[in-house]
């Protein structure tokens, strides 16, 4: 699957998530949920995934997780906050590059109409 079509499933798996639970909840039940329901169709989604940090010759492992990494190609930044900040998208280009993966998806699902809440982000490699 492509990037793009694996962006696609993820966004048919996550509007009827936010329809059923709703915005409002943790962070970590979105994530949880997607993976699973991701995982239950046969889309290979890792929660937490560590990524690290490289500086010159020097490996930090410093903390840094992928909320979601699907099929090893497009990695999902989850979030549930009343707004989101430019630093999100910096965050997630941030984390794209550092993975060296393309595509991510920076999905807010503290958004009334998830549509509002999904922005794609792209590491022009």
């Amino acid at each position: 699957m492509t990037e793009n079509q694996i962006a696609a499933t993820i966004l048919d798996i996550a509007f009827p998530l936010h329809k059923t639970l709703g915005p409002g909840l943790l962070e970590t039940v979105y994530e949880q949920t997607l993976a699973y329901d991701l995982n239950e169709i046969g889309i290979n989604a890792v929660t937490q995934v560590p990524v690290p940090l490289i500086y010159k010759e020097i490996k930090f492992e410093a903390g840094y997780r992928l909320d979601l990494l699907v099929e090893n190609k497009v990695i999902v930044e989850v979030k549930s906050t009343e707004n989101l900040a430019p630093v999100h998208f910096a965050q997630t280009l941030t984390y794209l590059r550092l993975a060296d993966k393309r595509l991510g998806l920076l999905i807010n699902f503290n958004s009334k109409f998830l549509k509002d809440g999904i922005h794609r982000i792209v590491n022009r490699l």
